[in-house]
């Protein structure tokens, strides 16, 4: 995968629109398209004290998952990108899919408040590597940028 290229097409996906939703699900078609061995990629919206399911790409899914609960939730109430190489060795880990053995989720943060996450699943056990996180890194900064801060303006 051409890393500049992958940007390049990210960002001309989200630059023109200011919709929230329209951009989250276009995002998460483009990474699904983008990432081989997932099962399950999309966003979890913060709703006070839960995050809600947004757009997405996969089976069905969990509609609500209170802060703290889960790899979403600790993720979105430590503020940290937690990668999970066994999720069947994850205390608390919320099964939505029981074909699921590894999972990555990034906190979306805007002025110091976590927003929502993006979550990545995989029937593969260690699917999610230091590289991934650090090219999803990116994603989550085109959409903290140019996704949510456009659409709360």
């Amino acid at each position: 995968m051409n890393k500049h290229l992958f940007f390049d097409q990210l960002y001309a996906l989200v630059k023109d629109e200011d919709n929230l939703i329209a951009n989250l699900a276009n995002v998460s078609a483009f990474l699904n398209e983008c990432f081989d061995d997932i099962n399950w990629i999309g966003f979890y919206l913060r709703d006070e004290n839960d995050l809600v399911l947004g757009p997405f790409q996969g089976k069905t899914a969990c509609v609500r998952i209170p802060i703290g609960k889960g790899v979403c939730g600790k993720a979105t109430l430590r503020k940290e990108i937690i990668r999970v190489e066994d999720v069947h060795q994850f205390i608390g880990h919320i099964a939505c899919d029981h074909a699921t053995h590894s999972e990555i989720v990034l906190p979306i943060i805007i002025q110091d408040e976590v927003v929502g996450v993006l979550d990545i699943d995989s029937p593969l056990f260690n699917r999610f590597t230091l590289k991934d996180e650090e090219l999803l890194k990116g994603v989550v900064e085109i959409i903290e940028e140019c996704v949510f801060k456009k659409a709360i303006e």
